[in-house]
Parts: C-alpha cells; sequence; structure tokens
C-alpha cells in the first residue's frame, strides 16, 4: 500500500480533511473540526498541492471541473453510481431516480442513494449535485446545509459567468 498524506483545507463552509498517496486523492470530507489539524507539509505529493489549488480556486468560483486524478474504493454498484455523478454538470442537479436509470438500475433508487452517501470525494465527485425527485434537498453526509449552500454557490458562479 501506498504511502497515506493528509491535510485540511479551509473552506467558506469549514474544515476538509483530504487525504491521498502519490498517485491520487482517496478522499475529500467535511470534518466538524474548528482548527486545521494537518497543514501542508514539505513532502506532500503533488497531487496534494494540486487539489488543494483546485478545491480554492471551486470555492473562489474559478474552477468547475476537477482534474486532479483520484482513487475510487467501492463496489462495482458505487462505481457505476460514482462515475454517473461525475455527468452532472456544474450547478445543475440530478435525482436520485435519474442517476438509478443511467445506470441501468432504475428501480434502485434506494440502492443509489446508499452509494451516494458512501461518495469519499466530496465536491470532486458531485455528490451535492443530487436532490429528491421532488426537488428537495435531500440527504448529504456534509449537512444538508452545506448542500445547499454548495449548489447556491455553483448557481452564482454560473449566472454571472453567463452575464
Amino acid at each position: 500500500m501506498s504511502k497515506l498524506y493528509q491535510v485540511d483545507y479551509q473552506s467558506p463552509i469549514g474544515i476538509m480533511e483530504v487525504v491521498g498517496t502519490e498517485e491520487g486523492i482517496l478522499s475529500v470530507l467535511f470534518t466538524e473540526r474548528d482548527e486545521i489539524l494537518y497543514q501542508p507539509q514539505p513532502d506532500m505529493p503533488k497531487v496534494l498541492n494540486d487539489c488543494l489549488q483546485e478545491l480554492d480556486e471551486y470555492f473562489k468560483g474559478e474552477r468547475m471541473d476537477f482534474t486532479v486524478p483520484y482513487i475510487s474504493e467501492g463496489t462495482e454498484f458505487q462505481g457505476k453510481v460514482w462515475s454517473a455523478l461525475t455527468t452532472v454538470g456544474y450547478a445543475e442537479t440530478a435525482s436520485y431516480r435519474d442517476i438509478a436509470v443511467k445506470v441501468g438500475s432504475e428501480k434502485a433508487v434506494r440502492a443509489v442513494g446508499n452509494a451516494n452517501s458512501k461518495n469519499k470525494l466530496t465536491i470532486i465527485v458531485p455528490c451535492h449535485r443530487v436532490i429528491g425527485t421532488n426537488g428537495k434537498l435531500t440527504g448529504y453526509a456534509g449537512t444538508l446545509t452545506r448542500k445547499e449552500w454548495l449548489l447556491k454557490h455553483e448557481q452564482a458562479i454560473k449566472n454571472k459567468s453567463v452575464m
């Protein structure tokens, strides 16, 4: 197993913990901590530095897509769901049903929700863009308040770039 590196990122909506290896990012998750515990280290791989930069650009409204390499660890079904999430465009939303149809299991709406909740690559694999069929915000491991903030942030940036 490759050596793991960890670094915190202070986002406008809380501290995010980034974990990765030389090869790619394994997780980007919100913490409930009030202070940064993991500072960038001199031996930190380029991929983690790149991830911090891309997160920074995202929150500043300068980035709509992530290019940093990442490594997803999950079941085959979870992998299909996470891959489908990356097709939901910036400032757009899709329902759990939409994702279920996209992965070829239209009756597996709850399973899609479960896979969505296991996504460890918050924002990079945009699980915050998945909403209920009724258009309501439902379930988000990073809290519904953050989900709402992220969707409003993307909408505001998109609207600004359209003008």
